[in-house]
């Protein structure tokens, strides 16, 4: 069967052809993207070598259950997801316009929560930089803590934000009826980067929040 006709472009022989070199950007992309965080990991590595007592410290500051919260949220999205990307297959204009919302939602309660958490470090003057207040000896050292904590997830955030103006893009595709049984790489391509961003979250949930909480 050929794909629709529009559905492939004119460099590809066919729908097959489009669809592998989609994965093959998509993962190249991806991998930039891990070289990206796993920089910022390296560098959490090294400092929290060199200051535990302080990151654990800067841990303590952080609310455990808004995190854990935030992660089922994540874990729950990247379901809705999978689902929109098998809606898609199965040619479901309907599903998949369904799931994309749901995980659009999911994704903004957990943006939500975030914002949450940030305007409680602000009023706690825990944000790095001049009007860093810390009743701690090592208070300097904290702050290197909050340094990370609000580069990485920021970062995270920022990508999550991304993620969701390409849902919302996708909707209106689905609207159209633009992908089938046949034409549905875009949002399998999508799909895989909200899984890679769910990801991510899953390692910092940890690295961040449950820092000696035995």
């Amino acid at each position: 069967m050929s794909a629709r006709p529009g559905a492939v472009a004119h460099q590809f022989d066919d729908a097959r052809q489009q669809r592998e070199a989609a994965e093959l950007g998509m993962w190249t992309f991806l991998l930039t993207e891990l070289m990206l965080f796993g920089g910022f990991f390296v560098g959490y590595t090294a400092y929290r070598h060199a200051y535990p007592e302080a990151f654990i410290e800067g841990s303590s500051h952080l609310d455990v259950l808004m995190g854990g919260i935030n992660t089922g949220v994540l874990i729950m999205s990247s379901l809705t997801m999978a689902l929109a990307v098998r809606e898609a297959q199965l040619g479901r204009r309907k599903g998949i316009i369904i799931n994309l919302i749901l995980t659009i939602v999911f994704g903004g309660v957990f943006l939500g929560i975030k914002a949450v958490e940030y305007s409680h470090k602000i009023h706690e003057h825990l944000v790095p930089g001049p009007n860093f207040v810390l009743d701690s000896p090592i208070s300097n050292n904290v702050q290197l803590f909050f340094s990370f904590y609000f580069a990485m997830t920021g970062t995270h955030a920022f990508h999550m934000i991304i993620g969701i103006g390409l849902m919302i893009w996708l909707i209106f595709k689905a609207r159209s009826g633009a992908f089938n049984g046949e034409y549905y790489a875009p949002v399998e391509m999508v799909g895989l980067y909200w899984h890679f961003v769910d990801i991510v979250w899953i390692f910092l949930y940890p690295l961040l929040y449950l820092l000696g909480r035995h």
